[in-house]
């Protein structure tokens, strides 16, 4: 396993445990029968490791960025597909006035 892939891993853990200790600080303050302001500080600190630690193992983990060549024949579409039976021209779209109707009063 590579190190971005356990990093990962580790972040949903983080953000797991946050939304388990969120759930429970409500569950909490619904026994006490207090309102609900927001997560302890301790959870925001989990939540913003949890996405950090996230965001660099799915940076890292797909791999290396490959450049777009525009060049490249590979992207370019040959031609339309065959099958014409899927393409619609009459829609509801004409049932709206066109701009040519529309007059400045």
């Amino acid at each position: 396993m590579k190190v971005g892939f356990i990093v990962g891993v580790v972040g949903v853990l983080f953000l797991s445990h946050a939304a388990f200790s969120t759930i429970q600080y409500r569950a909490l303050l619904k026994i006490t029968e207090d309102d609900f302001s927001g997560p302890p500080i301790h959870v925001i600190g989990e939540l913003i490791l949890g996405l950090v630690l996230c965001l660099w193992a799915g940076l890292t983990v797909p791999g290396k960025f490959l450049s777009i060549l525009p060049d490249s024949d590979e992207n370019r579409v040959v031609s339309l597909p065959a099958n014409m039976d899927f393409m619609i021209f009459n829609h509801r779209g004409r049932a709206f006035p066109s701009a040519l109707d529309l007059k400045l009063k």
